[in-house]
């Protein structure tokens, strides 16, 4: 069944979007479990260092936490005070979760976004890569990623922001989604 209501159909492309993205960077860990593993195997039985691909998990694990950031807000894994929040009906958490994407999300996304952008692009300027040397030649798409998280913070922010305005307004079915159309 296709959804007609464009602000729904809007959450469910920026949802479907953060999963993809979440789902995405999910396989980052497991890649970085077996690099990790090489590294101790190379270290410690051949007694052989690899500054790249030290850094490799470095650049991983930084990419997991920042690009799935969107993701842990589209399933609620964000902190919360949930002695409050826990206990409301579907409006009042509607409510806070207005207020809160509106006072905390957005104005802490853009302040990253701003005070990043110099610094990312001056590092894009120069293509600043590792100080190691024998490192990673690309610092500048690690970087990169501190202005990508709060872009996909705020994309996600507005689906949530969306959703609970659907659910104000008595129109949260019009985001159930079909198992037949969407199996998981």
């Amino acid at each position: 069944m296709k959804n007609n209501n464009p602000v729904a159909s809007i959450v469910q492309g920026l949802d479907a979007f953060s999963e993809w993205t979440g789902r995405t960077i999910a396989w980052l860990t497991l890649l970085m479990v077996l690099v990790t593993f090489v590294i101790v195997v190379m270290r410690y039985v051949f007694n052989v260092g690899n500054i790249p691909m030290q850094e490799s998990v470095i650049y991983m694990h930084s990419f997991v936490f920042l690009l799935a950031a969107g993701y842990t807000l589209k399933h609620d894994g964000h902190v919360r005070v949930d002695i409050f929040y826990r206990p409301m009906g579907e409006k009042g958490k509607a409510i806070i979760n207005i207020l809160g994407t509106l006072l905390l999300l957005f104005p802490v996304s853009v302040f990253i976004l701003w005070v990043s952008w110099d610094y990312v692009m001056f590092s894009w300027s120069t293509l600043e890569g590792s100080q190691e040397a024998g490192g990673i030649e690309a610092l500048f798409i690690l970087k990169t990623s501190l202005i990508v998280m709060p872009m996909l913070m705020i994309l996600q922010g507005i689906a949530e922001l969306l959703r609970s305005f659907l659910v104000l307004g008595g129109h949260a079915h019009l985001l159930e989604v079909d198992s037949q159309e969407h199996p998981v």
